[in-house]
C-alpha cells in the first residue's frame, strides 16, 4: 500500500494540470493512524464531489467492543460517529477555496431517527467512514495545494477528534449506548406485555412544523391515562412510566387540532429508535407496524384483494388483481394484503388519508344499496377478523363515524394533546344507544400463502438468459457476469421517488420512508433485482428474502453497482422494500 508521503508527492506533481489528472490519485494510502482511500474522483469541479473514505483499526480507535457487540448497539454507535464527524467537518467546509464545489466537505445528515448507514460502518477490521470532498481547482485547473490542506490538515484533525476514543468526552458514547439498550429493552417488553406501542410520560410528540422533525418548543408533554399506564424498569434509565397500547383495535378520536394525528405520527415513527433530545426517544412501536392509506393511481400486480373487493361488474378476478391505475379503495385493499405479506403485525390508519368507501358504509347506505350490489367489504367489517384470526392489530384515527366505537377494544380521546381513556364510558353509551351497526361480514379468508409473482411474461426467456449470464439459479444461488457497461442506471429524487432505467417508482405515499438515503438503497435493491432477473424467477417474498440475505452477508455495499455507489445508502425496513417492489411497473 502507498504511503501518505506518496500521496502528497503525487498531488504536488499534478498541481496546475488539467482537472482529470486528479484521477491518478485514486487508491488507498497508509496515513499511520488510519487508511485514507480516494474511491472516486469527480470529473470536474462543478460535478458531484469526490468520494473518500477513512478506515481506523479497532486497536487504534480504542472504543470498547461492548459499544458494538450487538446489532442495535452497533447501529447507535455508528449513528453517533456520523453525527459527530458531520459536526467536525462542517467547521472546515469550503475553508479550502476554488471553483465550483472546491473545498466542500460533507457526510450523511441524519434526522432524529437512528438508522444503519453506509456513511459509517463498524466491521471486523475497524471503523470505516465514507464522505464527500470537493477537490479544489481554479477554473478547471488543479489546485493541489488546497487539497493538501484538506487531506493533511483538516481531515486528520477531524478523524482524531471523532474516531479515537481518547478524544471523545467522557461518558458521551456510553450514554448513547445506554439509550440504545433501554430502547431495545422496551421493544422486548412490548411482546411480553401484549403491547403494540409504548409512549413514555413526558414525551414531546408535537413537531416544530409540518416540515420539521424538531420537537415543538413549549409542546405539551405527554401524560398517559391512569387506566393505560404501564411501569417499566429500564436497565440504564431505571423506572419509567407511559401509555401502553394493547394488541387489538385501538381508536383515537377527538376534536380537530387536538392531537389525534400527532399521536399517530409519533406511533408511525416509533418503528425507529430516536436520539436523545428528540422528545420521542421513548416512543416505541412494534417495528413491523405499517401505515396504510389510499393511493389513487398506483399500480397493483397479481394481488389477492378478494377479502375486501369481490364481484366486480366487469367480472375481473380479484383473487389475482392487477391494474396500472388503482382507485382509492383498491389501492388501500392492496396495501392491506401487501402488508400481511410483508409480515406486519400492526396497521396504522388515519381516516383523513383513507378512501371513505373502503373504510365504512353507514346503516342507511347499506339499507338502500344492498350488499349484493356493493363489491366492497369495508375495513370496519374486517378489522376484528384481522386481529382474531391473523393476529394483526389496528390503530386508527377517526372522527366521521360512530360505527368504529363498536369494534374498538381501546378508545382514546385526545383533548388538547392530552389522551383520555373513554373506552368504558363509550361502550356503556353505545349499549343503550340503539341497534348496533353492521361491523362484521361473512367470508373472511386471508390471501393464500403462495408464490405471488410480480412479472409473469417472459419467464422462460428470463430463465434461459439467467442461466447463460450466471445469475441466480433455481435455488437462489448467485453469479453475475454483467459488465459495468450493462449496468442499469438509477436516479433518486429525494425520498419520494426513484428511477431505475427509464421506469419511475413513486414512493411519496410510503409514509414511513423517512430518509432519502433509504430511497437510494431501495433504488439499488430494485436495480439489483432487475439485473439478476429476480422478479421474473421468484415470488416477491423470495426476492425480498434473497436481498436481505445479500445485505446480511455484505451490508448495504453488497447491492451497490460500484464501489463508491455504496456511499449515501441507508437501510429501509423490509416493509419499505416490499412497498418499493410492489410499486415497480416494469
Amino acid at each position: 500500500m502507498k504511503s501518505s508521503r506518496d500521496l502528497r508527492q503525487l498531488l504536488e506533481s499534478i498541481d496546475r494540470k488539467s482537472y482529470p489528472a486528479y484521477k491518478s490519485a485514486q487508491g488507498a494510502y497508509d496515513c499511520s493512524d488510519y487508511i485514507l482511500s480516494i474511491d472516486h474522483v469527480q470529473g470536474d469541479p462543478f460535478a458531484a464531489p469526490s468520494k473518500v473514505s477513512v478506515t481506523i483499526s479497532h486497536q487504534k480507535a480504542g472504543f470498547p467492543s461492548a459499544f458494538f457487540n450487538t446489532d442495535y448497539k452497533k447501529r447507535a454507535f455508528e449513528d453517533y460517529l456520523v453525527r459527530q464527524f458531520s459536526k467536525e467537518i462542517a467547521r472546515f467546509n469550503f475553508k479550502a477555496k476554488g471553483s465550483g464545489k472546491s473545498g466542500l466537505l460533507s457526510i450523511s445528515q441524519p434526522g432524529p431517527e437512528i438508522l444503519t448507514r453506509t456513511a459509517c460502518e463498524c466491521h471486523a477490521k475497524g471503523i470505516t467512514a465514507r464522505f464527500q470532498v470537493g477537490f479544489p481547482a481554479n477554473g478547471r485547473t488543479i489546485n493541489s495545494g488546497e487539497l493538501i490542506r484538506i487531506l493533511f490538515d483538516f481531515l486528520p484533525r477531524c478523524v482524531e477528534q471523532v474516531f479515537f476514543c481518547k478524544s471523545r468526552p467522557a461518558g458521551e458514547v456510553k450514554s448513547v449506548i445506554a439509550l440504545a439498550e433501554d430502547q431495545y429493552f422496551i421493544r422486548q417488553e412490548l411482546s411480553r406485555l401484549g403491547l403494540v406501542s409504548f409512549v413514555a410520560d413526558g414525551a414531546v410528540l408535537p413537531r416544530e412544523s409540518g416540515i420539521s422533525s424538531r420537537p415543538m418548543k413549549g409542546g405539551v408533554a405527554f401524560s398517559s391515562p391512569d387506566s393505560l399506564r404501564v411501569s417499566l424498569t429500564l436497565p440504564n434509565h431505571g423506572p419509567i412510566t407511559g401509555m401502553g397500547l394493547k394488541k387489538g383495535i385501538t381508536l383515537i378520536v377527538g376534536g380537530g387540532y387536538h392531537g389525534k394525528s400527532t399521536l399517530l405520527k409519533a406511533l408511525e415513527a416509533g418503528v425507529y429508535d430516536h436520539i436523545s433530545g428528540d422528545g420521542r426517544e421513548y416512543v416505541i412501536t412494534d417495528d413491523t407496524a405499517l401505515k396504510l392509506r389510499a393511493e389513487d393511481g398506483r399500480s397493483i400486480r397479481n394481488a389477492d384483494i378478494s377479502m375486501f373487493i369481490n364481484d366486480l361488474p366487469n367480472k375481473k378476478d380479484t383473487r389475482c388483481f392487477s391494474t396500472e391505475d388503482a382507485s382509492g379503495s383498491t389501492s388501500q385493499a392492496a396495501a392491506v394484503v401487501e402488508g400481511i405479506e410483508a409480515g406486519s403485525h400492526v396497521f396504522l390508519i388515519d381516516e383523513d388519508t383513507s378512501a371513505t368507501n373502503f373504510m365504512v358504509r353507514d346503516d342507511l347506505m347499506q339499507k338502500i344499496i344492498n350488499r349484493s350490489k356493493e363489491p366492497i367489504t369495508p375495513f370496519i367489517e374486517r378489522a376484528r377478523d384481522l386481529y382474531e384470526q391473523a393476529g394483526i392489530s389496528t390503530i386508527m384515527v377517526a372522527g366521521s363515524s360512530g360505527a368504529y366505537f363498536y369494534i374498538a377494544d381501546t378508545i382514546i380521546q385526545m383533548d388538547s394533546y392530552v389522551p383520555v381513556d373513554i373506552t368504558r364510558a363509550t361502550k356503556e353509551f353505545c349499549a343503550g344507544y340503539g341497534a348496533d351497526p353492521v361491523t362484521s361480514a361473512p367470508g373472511f379468508a386471508l390471501p393464500k400463502e403462495g408464490r405471488r409473482l410480480m412479472q409473469t411474461a417472459g419467464r422462460e426467456r428470463a430463465s434461459q438468459a439467467q442461466e447463460r449470464s450466471g445469475g441466480y439459479d433455481r435455488r437462489g444461488h448467485r453469479g453475475d457476469s454483467r459488465g459495468r457497461e450493462d449496468r442499469i442506471k438509477v436516479k433518486v429524487y429525494g425520498k419520494d421517488s426513484l428511477q431505475v432505467g427509464k421506469e419511475p417508482v413513486e414512493l411519496r405515499f410510503v409514509e414511513q420512508l423517512i430518509d432519502s438515503e433509504q430511497t437510494a438503497a431501495l433504488a439499488q435493491m430494485l436495480r439489483y433485482s432487475i439485473e439478476h432477473q429476480l422478479l421474473e424467477r421468484f415470488s416477491l417474498k423470495e426476492v425480498v428474502s434473497l436481498l436481505l440475505k445479500e445485505l446480511e452477508k455484505g451490508g448495504l455495499s453488497a447491492i451497490g453497482d460500484t464501489s463508491y455507489s455504496a456511499m449515501g445508502l441507508c437501510m429501509p425496513r423490509p416493509q419499505e422494500i416490499f412497498a418499493c417492489l410492489n410499486r415497480y411497473r416494469g
